[in-house]
């Protein structure tokens, strides 16, 4: 089991890079230059290649093998990355982002996401049933860590790392991977096709199998208020005049370490026997009281006019704030992710990979409105306004676990 964990914990880190680069570097970079809540949070429409996985999903799991997959999408994603190299960075007096870098970016994204689907094949066909705690930890720890990596760590160093520079280490990071992913899955004995794939692979066999439908509802809700929170969040400190390298610090490094904790805790709960319906009905109560203790820490800040300056009571709970519901969202994902991959591999094997393609898509499709729509909502509405839903929004996973199937238990 250890390696079969050690080599998806390499993959999902390399995976976890164009995430953390446009989740968490690209909008701190962009509202640090100006450009307005609502041009931030739309830049994360460039997430669009994810939401179609199902498309190709059944062509990933037909056609090669996760060898070949792997390999050629990381290779393009390297690739991709070079070509950012050459461009100039974006400026607050441009109309948006330039047409040139919107369309690599949305490239890096396609690569990105047929990477995943291949990795996610991976995964349901390596594990093993008692294998999925640990399994799912490595994939959420791993995937985190390459976010921060290239989210946080990144954003810390930008001050001296210049826009071609930075690019040019995430291609070379890239294509180290494609070679070290072709030389260990080489090893691995895939076939070029897997078992045919009946009548049943169509939409309405995959809803067919027993939980998708409760499942597909859970995860469009249940991350949409911590996303939209999490994503408006660090740029409200930042306009509250908590600097770029400290957010880069603590809503990058430091939000995702506790947020690693927390996915590694989940992991270490399942495998000692917690039901991982009964871990995140706890856990997504725990949830809903930090965004509380978030809302009014936003509404303070507003009506009193405070500082966030480095010796105040208030930049210290916000930060503490961060970094408490990053903990907790990790624990609430390890425990989402088995979910999903329990209700997966309940399906026919020649359709597993495609169904847990469906339901990732989905859990994206839920993470990514909140967060597109964070900056619109907070730049019509008023931030304080925004967090209030986003309240009331963490209230719905809760009531939806009440109708969850015994058998995902």
């Amino acid at each position: 089991m250890h390696g079969k964990l050690l080599l998806l914990a390499g993959l999902y880190l390399v995976q976890g890079l164009p995430y953390g680069l446009q989740s968490g570097l690209l909008p701190i970079l962009l509202r640090a230059r100006g450009f307005s809540l609502t041009r931030v949070g739309l830049a994360k429409g460039l997430y669009a290649p994810w939401l179609l996985k199902l498309a190709w999903a059944p062509l990933v799991d037909r056609r090669g093998s996760p060898q070949v997959w792997l390999t050629l999408s990381t290779t393009a994603l390297g690739l991709v990355c070079g070509l950012l190299a050459a461009l100039p960075p974006p400026q607050a007096d441009q109309a948006g982002l330039p047409t040139t870098l919107m369309g690599l970016l949305l490239l890096l994204n396609l690569g990105a996401a047929v990477q995943d689907v291949a990795l996610d094949t991976l995964a349901v066909k390596l594990l093993e049933p008692r294998e999925l705690g640990p399994g799912n930890t490595v994939q959420v720890v791993a995937y985190k860590l390459g976010a921060a990596l290239a989210g946080g760590g990144l954003l810390v160093l930008f001050p001296t790392l210049s826009w071609p520079l930075l690019f040019l280490l995430l291609a070379a990071t890239y294509w180290l991977a494609a070679a070290l992913a072709w030389a260990a899955l080489g090893q691995l004995p895939w076939p070029q096709a897997s078992e045919h794939t009946p009548h049943t692979s169509h939409l309405q066999g995959l809803l067919e199998v027993p939980g998708t439908l409760w499942t597909a509802g859970f995860l469009l809700i249940y991350k949409l208020g911590e996303q939209g929170a999490s994503s408006l969040f660090p740029l409200l400190l930042l306009d509250h005049g908590t600097s770029v390298p400290d957010l880069g610090l603590w809503s990058g490094l430091g939000a995702v370490a506790c947020s690693i904790a927390g996915s590694s805790l989940g992991g270490t709960l399942l495998v000692r026997h917690w039901q991982q319906l009964s871990l995140l009905r706890f856990v997504l109560q725990l949830r809903l009281g930090g965004l509380a203790c978030q809302t009014v820490l936003l509404f303070h800040l507003h009506t009193s006019g405070a500082s966030l300056d480095a010796d105040t009571v208030l930049r210290g709970a916000a930060l503490l704030s961060l970094c408490l519901q990053h903990f907790l969202g990790g624990l609430v994902t390890t425990a989402t992710f088995t979910v999903m991959m329990h209700c997966s591999q309940l399906a026919p094997k020649a359709l597993q990979a495609t169904h847990y393609s469906l339901l990732a898509t989905l859990e994206l499709l839920g993470k990514l409105l909140p967060g597109t729509l964070a900056g619109v909502m907070a730049d019509s509405l008023g931030p304080h306004p925004c967090f209030a839903i986003f309240l009331i929004l963490s209230a719905l996973p809760l009531l939806d676990l009440g109708l969850a199937p015994s058998l995902l238990a």
